[in-house]
């Protein structure tokens, strides 16, 4: 646990690590990873779940029957259902995308792999995504790497990658920018 800690903190983070203690006790990190994923994003896609899971204004009781009702709709049940439940009597719900996000970290770092949050202005092909996913297993020293890509048009071409707390910034935006102020430092 003392490593767990190490790469998550706080409250949500002794949720996360105990609920990924569990999972692995129980082999099931790959279905409880992916019933979180699920959670998420209903969470995200929806403003009314979002509201029950973030708001102090519903009692411990109606959170708790109310997010039981779509656990059992969306068929998330076992460990993340009982798990949500029990966040929603303790009144954590507002911490269960950083409880989420905790798990993953955890996830992550038990099989070895590294995330990256790539950012381009139009979707990759698979060729370039291969050679993305290529260049930052090379920068990672051979590391497994988890790519989330995001498109982004407003960064006109190249792309963003944030990978653990570096950022390298190759798009054309940032460049076009950098051109501007050198141009008006020398007029």
């Amino acid at each position: 646990m003392a490593q767990d800690e190490s790469i998550v903190s706080g409250m949500a983070g002794r949720y996360a690590s105990a609920l990924f203690a569990l999972a692995q006790e129980q082999k099931a990190v790959d279905k409880v990873g992916g019933d979180l994923d699920r959670l998420a994003r209903m969470i995200g896609d929806s403003a009314d779940l979002a509201r029950l899971v973030k708001s102090p204004v519903f009692s411990a009781e109606a959170q708790t029957k109310a997010i039981g009702a779509v656990l059992d709709k969306a068929g998330i049940g076992g460990l993340v259902g009982n798990f949500v439940r029990l966040v929603a009597q303790k009144r954590r719900l507002f911490a269960l995308g950083d409880m989420i996000q905790g798990f993953h970290k955890l996830s992550d770092a038990a099989r070895g792999v590294t995330r990256a949050e790539v950012t381009v202005a139009e979707p990759l092909s698979d060729q370039h995504r291969a050679a993305v996913e290529d260049a930052l297993k090379a920068i990672t020293g051979g590391k497994s790497v988890g790519m989330n890509v995001k498109v982004d048009p407003a960064i006109i071409g190249g792309l963003v990658v944030k990978l653990g707390s570096r950022m390298y910034d190759g798009s054309l935006k940032t460049k076009l920018n950098a051109i501007r102020t050198r141009m008006k430092e020398v007029g």
